[in-house]
């Protein structure tokens, strides 16, 4: 998508903090942390939103939390804990609309959902 920040930081048009980078995948720290470790992690090919994706898919989704555990592993935040999240649509708190998952730890986060 030719508009799309994350699709541009994906392609080296804008500079990120690179975490993590294959053929599908692209991971970077978030510049407004939530946590002290707070990297997004989005598919290359561009989806706006869960709405999006089919059962084709599937496997690109498994793959995206794949990673994120990977990258806790890395991050040293896997045997404290994390939370792995995906925000959807504006009411859901989405920002940039293409599909991204936070990986976030290195502290005890707070407002459990449930």
């Amino acid at each position: 998508m030719e508009n799309c920040i994350f699709c541009k930081i994906a392609a080296g048009i804008i500079p990120s903090s690179k975490v993590f980078e294959d053929d599908r995948v692209f991971a970077f720290r978030d510049i407004h942390p939530q946590a002290p470790t707070h990297v997004l992690i989005i598919p290359k090919k561009h989806y706006a939103d869960l709405a999006e994706l089919d059962l084709r898919d599937q496997q690109l989704m498994g793959y995206l939390l794949h990673v994120a555990v990977k990258l806790a592993r890395g991050e040293a935040i896997e045997q404290k804990g994390y939370r792995v999240a995906i925000n959807c649509g504006p009411e859901g708190g989405q920002m940039v609309q293409h599909i991204h998952l936070h990986l976030l730890g290195g502290r005890e986060l707070t407002g459990e959902l449930g």
